[in-house]
């Protein structure tokens, strides 16, 4: 099941474990991604709370935590090649994994219908 956020995240649930990343609207509106700073593993976080930043050409932008957990595992081929996150954002550019701490959270994010209308007028 995969989950929008209004910053632009989409967080993969399989179980108690989920994977984030960032939209195509995200990667597209960054332009050319030069470099991501991903949270440590171990450290829990709060749902909406900064969990790491992506640079590119244009801009830099922080990446929130879709949903309270612990981050279990992190991307470090996105460090090495931080381009997969335009290349293959829903794929390879994955940023980290949680463990979630509160899935009623998933409630408040919204669905790829819903997320396809949000991002039409973002």
């Amino acid at each position: 099941m995969i989950k929008y956020t209004e910053d632009h995240e989409w967080i993969n649930v399989d179980g108690d474990v989920a994977t984030v990343g960032i939209t195509h609207h995200a990667q597209d509106a960054l332009g050319d991604v030069v470099f991501v700073d991903l949270p440590s593993v171990g450290s829990t976080l709060a749902q909406k709370e900064v969990a790491g930043v992506v640079e590119s050409v244009k801009a830099a932008a922080d990446v929130y935590m879709p949903i309270s957990g612990e981050i279990t595992e992190v991307n470090e081929a996105l460090r090495d090649a931080p381009s997969l996150a335009n290349t293959d954002p829903l794929g390879a550019g994955w940023f980290f994994k949680v463990k979630l701490a509160d899935k009623s959270q998933l409630d408040t994010l919204m669905d790829e219908t819903s997320y396809t209308s949000f991002s039409a007028t973002a």
